[in-house]
């Protein structure tokens, strides 16, 4: 995960050296300034998460920097300091947006605290806000977008499980839609108004896993400046969710299945035993059976995870599912991006159908997407689909080029167009890894929210997307 951004604020270069270097520390990416000025045009420049200011500066008050940047980045947390701390200032800062109020001399701990609960909050909002977003899509979700006779067998059999607290084991190809069908199970169950804490076990490093499951407490570790809250005490009350489960190392998978056993567990550097009250959904794209075979996966694991078994087939093995699949994303990006795109050519369905799909769903809703946001009018024809998929040449440079192995007499006085044509599939790319958030995707490029508009509207508008 992509560390959190800090702006620290003050007129005393001392003061910002010594907080900067504190947040550093913790593995935050801190940026400074000395001057009201100078922090906006930080502010407009790149995505902030946090900014720190001083509330007394030369050139502008910290109250007056809070409002402007309030107006540039409206859901930035804002800190004041201050050494002329008052009730009514901080009631004031409060009102205009300020999410907190220290006094100085800073206690560098009492910051770590603030700053660490207010990034774990926005990143439980931002959570929450996709889950939302997702839960209204799994309410319907494999209903609407799949009649085919597999799917509804793993549907009827997930329905079932989520009515119970069973741990479920969901299989399938990557792309398949693995975490969906689990956040459907959550949303179904009687723990569906409670929260659904999700990890990438593969996308965590071996060493950190373990305090991103369970937690740690402050000095567990080089860099533990601060106590953490895992993902299973994040999840009390409703489900947590496990994906690519057989990536796990043996020594992780010692802790999770005294979990899994007891529902107990300590953070990483405590003593205190805890328990939580979750229900587990774990996904993985492995054969854990050969896994157990080979010694890979704890085979007692296997079995306190595999209580209910789905497995989700692959799209190649389910076609006549294509077409629903296609009008379900048809309609989602067309209402995301405000497209006029209302439906395609037969030839264009025809092509979808005929294609395998080896990335499955993950890559379909891809083409779809890309195709609705290039697309010349409201009809999606062959030309708006991939190569790959239409069986017509001429596509985008890239498409020439294959998986980016540049040749360059392929470019031939070409490379504005090529520049363009990546920059866009790049941008898509990272909105779909993102389910369309536009702020999440901007961070990630390093671009402003204004920025990702901006060359959003000007595909959408034709400018640079032709071939």
């Amino acid at each position: 995960m992509k560390s959190s951004t800090i702006l620290v604020v003050d007129d005393e270069p001392v003061q910002v050296d010594a907080l900067a270097r504190t947040l550093r520390k913790s593995g935050y990416d801190v940026h400074t300034a000395n001057r009201g000025a100078d922090a906006l045009q930080i502010v407009e420049s790149r995505q902030i998460d946090l900014v720190l200011s001083d509330l007394r500066m030369p050139d502008v008050t910290g109250m007056e920097l809070l409002e402007q940047v309030k107006r540039i980045q409206p859901d930035v947390d804002v800190v004041l300091l201050t050494a002329y701390g008052t009730v009514d200032g901080a009631v004031q800062a409060m009102k205009l947006g300020a999410s907190d109020f220290l006094s100085k001399p800073i206690d560098l701990d009492q910051l770590e605290l603030v700053v660490s609960r207010i990034l774990e909050r926005r990143e439980l909002v931002r959570e929450n806000r996709v889950l939302r977003e997702r839960l209204e899509e799994s309410k319907v979700g494999f209903r609407m977008i799949g009649q085919s006779k597999t799917l509804e067998e793993v549907l009827s059999r997930a329905a079932r499980a989520a009515e119970t607290d069973a741990t479920v084991l969901v299989q399938g190809e990557s792309g398949t839609g693995k975490e969906l069908l689990a956040r459907s199970i959550h949303a179904s169950s009687r723990r569906g108004d409670g929260p659904f804490s999700a990890i990438n076990c593969a996308a965590v490093p071996e060493t950190l896993l373990e305090s991103e499951l369970f937690g740690h407490e402050k000095g567990a570790f080089t860099g533990a400046s601060s106590r953490h809250i895992g993902r299973v005490e994040r999840a009390a009350g409703g489900t947590l969710f496990l994906d690519e489960i057989g990536d796990v190392t043996p020594a992780v998978q010692v802790k999770l299945l005294r979990f899994l056993q007891e529902r107990e567990f300590s953070r990483v550097g405590g003593e205190e035993t805890m328990r939580a009250d979750v229900r587990v959904i774990a996904a993985t794209h492995r054969d854990l059976v050969e896994r157990t075979q080979t010694g890979e996966f704890r085979e007692d694991l296997y079995y306190r995870l595999n209580v209910v078994s789905l497995e989700i087939p692959p799209l190649r093995d389910r076609r006549e599912d294509v077409p629903a699949l296609v009008e379900h994303f048809l309609e989602k990006f067309a209402k995301r991006y405000e497209r006029d795109v209302t439906t395609l050519t037969r030839e264009a369905m025809d092509a979808l159908v005929k294609y395998g799909f080896p990335g499955n769903v993950r890559e379909l809703e891809n083409v779809i997407e890309q195709a609705v946001v290039l697309a010349r009018g409201s009809i999606l024809t062959l030309a708006d689909l991939p190569p790959r998929i239409s069986g017509q040449s001429g596509g985008g440079p890239l498409d020439a080029l294959g998986d980016f192995s540049l040749n360059l007499t392929l470019v031939d006085g070409n490379l504005p167009e090529l520049l363009e044509d990546l920059e866009r599939r790049v941008v898509l790319e990272c909105l779909s890894r993102h389910e369309g958030n536009q702020s999440a995707c901007a961070r990630h490029l390093g671009l402003t929210e204004s920025g990702l508009r901006y060359k959003l509207r000007k595909w959408q508008d034709g400018e640079g997307a032709e071939e």
